[in-house]
């Protein structure tokens, strides 16, 4: 017997990439996997069955922006129901690089852009009602 069986969660990586007061945000080309969203996201993917969430933080880096592993911190986690009604738990990571990476942009990104964080993008160009800019926000109380 074959049934489908209704996913009662997901897990979240997301990534604060800062350089020099600025934030990277991306856009993404395929947006199925993020709930039909469109508009500006900090880099994220879901994290993959075991694995642990800084693993795939660092995965989602390579393969969205061909980072090689670079120190990441966790900056806080959320908790929240999705869109579909599942439990949502969100990992988001921060790291402050010291010089401007050069980025591999990997076929799922439509469009990437170093924001500054005195001029970021309004809530209606943000994805999921500005998600970004209140986990930003978040940040912020930490030394952003």
């Amino acid at each position: 017997m074959n049934q489908t069986v209704k996913q009662e969660f997901t897990l979240i990586a997301d990534v604060a990439l800062l350089h020099e007061r600025k934030v990277l945000l991306v856009k993404y080309q395929d947006v199925k996997e993020f709930e039909g969203q469109t508009g500006w996201f900090l880099p994220d993917s879901a994290i993959r069955y075991l694995e642990h969430p800084e693993k795939a933080a660092t995965r989602l880096l390579k393969e969205q922006l061909g980072l090689e592993p670079i120190p990441l911190d966790l900056d806080h986690i959320e908790s929240f129901r999705g869109q579909d009604g599942s439990w949502h738990l969100a990992f988001h990571y921060r790291s402050a690089l010291k010089n401007a990476p050069t980025l591999a942009v990997g076929a799922v990104i439509a469009a990437q852009e170093w924001f500054s964080l005195d001029q970021l993008p309004s809530k209606d160009n943000v994805a999921h009602h500005g998600w970004a800019l209140s986990v930003l926000k978040k940040m912020d109380g930490s030394g952003l």
